[in-house]
């Protein structure tokens, strides 16, 4: 064989073994975000004092209930609040007092530490649609969910690089008993992605049951000692704290897991019509719900939450993308930083039925808002649709996808030597065009954010290849996602110890569905 053919088929070789690495499935996760960019703060001075001390009053005059709840009702007494049936009345200073031990930031592991996601400060945590029974495609239309949409939404979470976090309930299976579909949830967020994820809130036996198989993946003493889970504990405004709910604060609180203590305000309905009057009640609950945290364990990682929607004073459905609920939003950040705690609100919100126009509009408008507000973690990411009714698999993957100008948006603007690209300008002078210059050929494979999804082709080329619309494209995606996914790897005789809590936990009771 002489050397020239040795070394075309060397060189030929070489060329198969790239083009392989080229069409090798990549599964990237982008590590959370961390601002380079100002806050956008619309309250001045003297606006956060009148709403911080109006919060104050609502405690220490109005009061808040918890129900059903005697031991919580004990431990305020014991801590110097007025307990009068189920209303508690804090004595002014008393709940910021409280709240003074809870952290600004926590990390929150994940079972990759690759994929561990830092909360508070100047991050944000991308964490995916959570809660709604009913799911949507493209093919299957508007139905009831169950667990192998379950299982699709975490792969799709896993496979998607913007996502930093797989989240909870990404859809509720309606196939599984009340009493027992936690510990599916559980499993596949355990086994099917390496990414965080939350725990069950629904029953203090179930978010029990959440930490004793992050005990098992992670090991007793590492979650004793670390946060492995970041869960969702809602207040039910105005003014309201279930047992149930506060139980399952109880028990993470206890573990060190972290809560998410979030109003749930519908403005008009569950909160004033005005902006500056549901801050105040905001503030009230959210102050309320983390000085019941740090009874429990003073340092336990608690985040400042904002569930914020207005409502159509015609139909009373809720509206999202609206400019109440960004003055809303924006003023709750503000109010979080000043008390030390990371912030939750915003994400993909829209009233939409479909991933239409009317999606694309409020979902951006609530995405944008979130990445300029301060949120540090931001649940309901991707995938909501129907005012969170509907789990949607190809608004998902549209939504995921411009996760990814969100990151790029928190950058900045590059001032370096690069970034000014004075020998570009040096180079083409008057008249030319920057396409051949040096700098542009340095920097054309990263100088701009381009979407994974949308279609720029010529016309002709999208016409002859069927005239897709985006929800078309994005069912495509959905469909190569999920063929592309590969089960990141897991330690078998662990993966075999979660199998057999879920069985064993299973076999222990009678199915409920209600």
């Amino acid at each position: 064989m002489s050397d020239g053919v040795a070394g075309r088929r060397a060189r030929g070789g070489g060329g198969a073994a790239r083009r392989a690495e080229r069409t090798a499935v990549r599964i990237e996760a982008a590590r959370f975000i961390e601002r380079n960019i100002p806050n956008l703060e619309i309250l001045n001075e003297e606006a956060l004092q009148i709403i911080e001390a109006n919060a104050e009053t609502v405690l220490a005059e109005i009061g808040v209930n918890f129900v059903d709840s005697p031991e919580a009702l004990e431990r305020w007494r014991d801590a110097g609040a007025d307990v009068d049936g189920e209303r508690v009345r804090l004595p002014k200073g008393l709940a910021r007092k409280l709240c003074a031990t809870a952290p600004s930031s926590y990390i929150q592991h994940a079972r990759n530490p690759e994929r561990n996601v830092e909360v508070g400060g100047k991050n944000l945590v991308l964490a995916p649609v959570y809660g709604p029974p009913f799911v949507r495609d493209a093919a299957g239309g508007r139905r009831y969910a169950t667990m192998e949409d379950f299982r699709k939404f975490v792969k799709l979470g896993y496979m998607s690089k913007w996502l930093h976090h797989s989240g909870g309930t990404v859809c509720e299976p309606t196939d599984v008993a009340v009493n027992k579909r936690h510990l599916d949830m559980l499993l596949a967020h355990m086994t099917l992605s390496d990414k965080p994820y939350m725990g069950s809130v629904t029953e203090p036996s179930r978010a029990a049951d959440s930490v004793a198989m992050s005990k098992i993946l992670f090991g007793d003493d590492f979650v004793d000692q670390n946060t492995v889970m970041t869960s969702l504990v809602n207040i039910n405004s105005p003014l309201t704290f279930d047992s149930t709910m506060m139980g399952a604060l109880e028990v993470y609180a206890k573990a060190n897991q972290a809560c998410i203590i979030s109003p749930f305000i519908v403005g008009g309905a569950m909160a004033p019509v005005t902006v500056a009057g549901t801050l105040t009640q905001v503030m009230a609950e959210v102050m309320a719900g983390v000085a019941y945290s740090q009874m429990i364990r003073p340092g336990a990682p608690v985040i400042f939450g904002a569930f914020v929607t207005s409502i159509d004073m015609n139909s009373g459905a809720p509206t999202f993308g609206t400019p109440e609920a960004a003055q809303i939003t924006y003023g709750a950040g503000q109010l979080a930083r000043r008390m030390g705690l990371p912030y939750r609100s915003a994400g993909s919100f829209c009233g939409s039925k479909l991933p239409d126009a009317q999606a694309a509009y409020e979902t951006a408008n609530s995405l944008n808002m979130g990445l300029l507000s301060g949120v540090n973690f931001m649940l309901h990411a991707c995938g909501w649709l129907e005012g969170g009714l509907v789990s949607s698999f190809e608004k998902f993957v549209m939504d995921a996808d411009q996760l990814g100008a969100l990151h790029q948006l928190a950058k900045g603007v590059d001032l370096s030597e690069n970034g000014q690209a004075m020998d570009a300008i040096r180079e083409v002078g008057p008249g030319g065009h920057y396409l051949g210059c040096a700098h542009t050929q340095a920097n054309f494979k990263d100088a701009f954010w381009r979407s994974n999804l949308f279609d720029y082709k010529p016309f002709e080329t999208w016409d002859e290849e069927g005239a897709r619309d985006t929800v078309a494209l994005a069912s495509d995606r959905v469909a190569k996602l999920l063929a592309d996914y590969q089960k990141p790897a897991l330690d078998p005789g662990v993966e075999e110890a979660l199998t057999a809590f879920v069985a064993e936990r299973k076999a222990a009771e009678p199915d409920a569905f209600a």
